[in-house]
């Protein structure tokens, strides 16, 4: 059996409707906005290609937290410049990445960095 809703004096049983679909309608647009946000945060920053994860486990680069914060910034700058291929770098390594897709491409040693060229990149970072 359905039970009834009594009437609230001076409101109508369409108004009450109206009213929750306008509330609904607001707050449904902040909530996909939040969860977007939310989504986008547990995202990492940037990933590793299964070509750069066996390079760099092959060639004894330790990939750890520090580091994936430093090349997630090399992201952010670069992005901020426009650059969509990126080589980032420090003393001791180096770092290929596709800037829209934040992933790592590739990866190099120091001793391979001192034989090589790199091409197809239109910017590069200093890992900080």
């Amino acid at each position: 059996m359905a039970e009834r809703i009594d009437s609230i004096q001076g409101v109508s049983q369409v108004e009450r409707v109206q009213r929750v679909s306008q509330v609904t309608r607001r707050t449904a647009g902040q909530f996909g906005a939040l969860l977007q946000q939310e989504l986008k945060a547990a995202e990492p920053a940037i990933s590793f290609s299964k070509h750069a994860q066996n390079r760099a486990a092959e060639r004894g680069i330790q990939v750890d937290d520090a580091l994936m914060d430093q090349l997630a910034d090399s992201v952010e700058r670069a992005q901020a410049k426009g650059a969509t291929n990126i080589l980032a770098f420090d003393a001791t390594r180096a770092f290929i990445i596709n800037v829209p897709h934040g992933r790592v491409i590739t990866t190099m040693s120091q001793e391979e960095m001192e034989e090589n060229i790199f091409t197809n990149i239109d910017g590069a970072v200093l890992l900080k």
